[in-house]
């Protein structure tokens, strides 16, 4: 699984992404830090750059620029992690959520669904069903006396 090796990122057995093409940016994060609240920098953003990164294959690539889009400025993936009180564990946190976004937008597509035609057996079922629901419904219909 996606996890921090050194400073690099192990995103699955053939992408590895190593440090320099990775850039950490420090801050100070809201929240629990007792006394060190408001003097350390614990909140870590976490920029690779998936446009021009080197280490990505081109087909890998294409497929990886689709499905993130959404969440890319300019080529580069950013992910955000401050939930910690600490600036090692919010790196690391950082580094395993990127592993995870890129382990699953890597993932192959699902195999296409085959159309099926829906049995006899549950046809009969359905008119069955919605025989018994127009029964139930014409019996709520009020009717006049004659």
């Amino acid at each position: 699984m996606g996890r921090a090796r050194g400073l690099q990122v192990v995103v699955d057995g053939r992408l590895v992404i190593p440090e320099v093409e990775l850039h950490e940016r420090f801050s100070r994060s809201p929240g629990p830090g007792g006394q060190g609240v408001n003097t350390a920098d614990s909140r870590v953003e976490l920029t690779f750059d998936l446009a021009a990164s080197r280490v990505v294959p081109d087909r890998l690539r294409a497929r990886l620029l689709g499905r993130l889009r959404g969440r890319l400025v300019d080529g580069r993936l950013t992910v955000v992690a401050s939930e910690h009180r600490t600036q090692l564990a919010n790196r690391k946190a950082a580094r395993t959520r990127l592993a995870r976004l890129l382990r699953d937008a890597s993932a192959p597509p699902p195999p296409k669904r085959r159309a099926t035609r829906p049995t006899r057996a549950s046809q009969e079922r359905r008119l069955r069903t919605k025989k018994a629901r127009a029964e139930v419904k014409r019996g709520r219909a009020y009717r006049t006396p004659d």
